[in-house]
């Protein structure tokens, strides 16, 4: 019987969150990871992140005490660090990006990459909000070159988006999907489109409750009890407000641009005045709640007064059967399957049950799209038409 093949050779690029909990997750599955960023204090702290994150895996695995240490240091003897880009490149099988959110940069980073890895090494991005066929566009070998969308935090997220551009290899998309697979995450394929699945999908979580709040139909704290009470583990505002206000808006930017500016999605003029505010939520100690020592308190005093005109099954309606119409928008668009969306919805952002899934419960298309019109929302209501 042939020996079993070794284990690939990770390179990560960007020692931060997360690339550090991307390199763990390598570390924890056998592979030696080569690591680089230009800052050796990132580097230094990459590492101690990774310990730290090995150490409660290894105590989640219910080792014996005097094991742990023997553990963490056999995962980390695999771990090395890269001093250029081009050393990085030149060692690995396959290489996940983890750079800040910047094409010029990231074009910059896979330019080099391209150029000093063999022809055959996948090198992969993980951005969620940049186009991984304009970061491609830096190499001669394109057809290499995809999206693992990892979720943070990476060691415990199970849910990784394998993006593919027009141009990608399918057996680069293999081969990428068998490592995520192989490392206990569960990989769904995505077209490179504005947002992908989860960002893109359930945009109208965030947009919807927004939109409430801004037209004096529900309060903060109605919206997030209506969502709760819908078997999610938070409502809009405690998910913004933990993401980080600033986070949440970039990305609805991101998505409303990249989409063509479709009103459904427009961002709202609250989170803007709050992040020029500087209420950026738990992090900041006030967004759509305040906090003390990161413990919700209260309302924020600018929410405070606000009432509540809709029933809680409206709230909801209007906010779960708003990510349903996204939904069969981005199948009609072939961004992905049903089932790779119905998956990642619940991986990825804590749903109960996919929009597919809560579209057959309510008794298919034609119910809820009715019901969407009797709710006044008729343009999310049409995104449900028969296509065909």
């Amino acid at each position: 019987m042939p020996p079993e093949p070794a284990p690939a050779i990770v390179g990560i690029v960007g020692a931060g969150t997360m690339g550090a909990g991307i390199a763990q997750l390598a570390l924890e599955h056998g592979h030696e990871v080569v690591l680089h960023d230009v800052d050796d204090a990132a580097i230094d702290r990459g590492r101690d992140r990774i310990r730290e994150g090995l150490g409660r895996r290894a105590r989640r695995l219910a080792l014996d005490p005097a094991a742990v240490d023997a553990w963490v240091d056999g995962r980390l003897a695999g771990l090395r660090q890269a001093e250029t880009l081009a050393l990085l490149a030149g060692e690995a099988d396959v290489v996940v990006e983890a750079a800040l959110e910047d094409l010029a940069l990231k074009r910059e980073i896979f330019r080099a990459l391209d150029e000093s890895a063999e022809a055959e090494t996948v090198l992969a991005t993980n951005t969620s909000a940049l186009s991984v066929s304009a970061i491609a566009e830096a190499v001669d070998r394109p057809e290499r070159v995809i999206g693992l969308h990892f979720f943070n935090p990476a060691p415990v997220m199970r849910l990784v988006e394998v993006v593919t551009t027009a141009r990608t290899d399918s057996g680069a998309a293999e081969r990428a999907t068998a490592l995520v697979a192989s490392w206990d995450r569960t990989p769904v394929r995505s077209a490179d489109s504005p947002g992908f699945i989860v960002n893109r999908v359930n945009r109208p979580f965030t947009i919807e409750a927004l939109r409430m709040l801004e037209a004096g139909e529900a309060s903060v704290e109605a919206v997030d009890a209506a969502i709760r009470q819908d078997g999610f583990p938070m409502g809009p505002f405690e998910l913004i407000d933990l993401a980080g206000v600033d986070v949440n808006l970039a990305a609805a930017r991101g998505v409303w641009e990249g989409l063509g500016r479709p009103e459904r999605l427009r961002p709202s003029a609250i989170q803007e005045r709050l992040v020029e505010a500087g209420h950026l939520g738990r992090k900041s100690g006030e967004g759509f709640y305040r906090y003390v020592h990161g413990r919700r308190v209260d309302v924020a005093a600018e929410f405070a007064a606000a009432a509540t005109t809709l029933d809680a099954d409206v709230i909801r309606d209007r906010i779960v059967l708003g990510v349903a119409g996204e939904a069969w928008t981005a199948v009609a668009e072939n961004v992905a399957t049903a089932a790779d969306i119905d998956l990642a919805l619940r991986l990825g952002a804590a749903h109960p049950i996919g929009p597919f899934e809560r579209t057959e419960r309510r008794g298919g298309r034609a119910a809820v799209r009715a019901r969407l019109e009797a709710l006044g929302r008729r343009d999310v209501a049409l995104l449900l038409a028969d296509r065909q």
